[in-house]
C-alpha cells in the first residue's frame, strides 16, 4: 500500500483542500433544510452566498495546487475528479434555493424537507468518506460508507414517487406540479452528485490498496 504521504506528494494539503470541500457540502445540504423551516430565509440565502464562494475557491485551489505540485502518486486525474464532484453539489443545492425563493408561496404545502434531511446525511457520508483519505485507503470502511450512500440515493428515489402521485393525480394546478417537480429533481441530483463522490473515494481507495 502507497504511503498517503506519497499519495497526495508532499505534505497532506490536498487531504486538507478536499476535507474543507466535503465540509462545504455538508454546510450546504443543512443550510438547505433551514431555508425550508425557517421562517426568514434572508440569513439563509447569505449563508448559501458565503459558502459558495468558499467552494469556488478551494476548487480554484486546489486545481492550482495540482500545477505546482511536481509528483503525486495519486493519478492527478482522480484527484481533479474530487475536486470536480464536490464542486457540484453545492452548486445544485444553491440551483434548489435560488429557485425555491421565487416560488416558495406558489408551493405552499409541497413538503420538501424529508427529501433534504436525505441529501443531509448523504453530504454527512461524504464527510466521512473524504476523511478516509487521511485515515488510510482502508477497503472495509469505505466499503461499508459507500453501502450508506447507495441505500440514502434508493431512499431518494423512493420518497420521490409519493410527491408525484399527489401533485399530478390529485392535484389540478398543473404549474404548481411542474415548480415542485423541477425542485425535487434537484434535490435528487444533489443526492445522485453525492453517490458519485462515494463512488470515486471508493475506486481511489481500490486502485491503491
Amino acid at each position: 500500500m502507497f504511503s498517503l504521504q506519497t499519495i497526495f506528494g508532499k505534505g497532506d494539503k490536498f487531504y486538507g483542500l478536499l476535507e474543507q470541500s466535503a465540509a462545504t457540502v455538508s454546510e450546504s445540504a443543512k443550510a438547505l433544510h433551514e431555508l425550508l423551516t425557517q421562517p426568514d430565509r434572508g440569513p439563509v440565502m447569505a449563508a448559501f452566498t458565503a459558502t459558495r464562494a468558499r467552494e469556488k475557491t478551494l476548487a480554484a485551489q486546489i486545481s492550482e495546487e495540482l500545477v505546482n505540485t511536481f509528483v503525486t502518486a495519486l493519478d492527478r486525474e482522480d484527484i481533479e475528479a474530487l475536486n470536480s464532484a464536490l464542486y457540484k453539489i453545492p452548486k445544485t443545492i444553491e440551483k434548489f434555493a435560488e429557485r425555491y425563493e421565487i416560488v416558495a408561496d406558489r408551493l405552499a404545502g409541497v413538503d420538501f424537507t424529508q427529501r433534504t434531511l436525505v441529501l443531509q446525511r448523504s453530504s454527512e457520508v461524504v464527510v466521512e468518506m473524504i476523511g478516509e483519505l487521511r485515515r488510510g485507503l482502508r477497503i472495509d470502511p469505505v466499503k461499508k460508507l459507500q453501502d450508506r450512500l447507495q441505500a440514502l440515493e434508493s431512499e431518494g428515489d423512493r420518497m420521490l414517487l409519493a410527491p408525484y402521485r399527489t401533485l399530478y393525480v390529485e392535484g389540478g394546478d398543473v404549474m404548481r406540479a411542474m415548480l415542485a417537480k423541477d425542485l425535487f429533481e434537484l434535490i435528487e441530483k444533489a443526492i445522485d452528485k453525492c453517490r458519485d463522490v462515494g463512488n470515486i473515494v471508493y475506486s481511489i481507495v481500490l486502485k491503491n490498496s
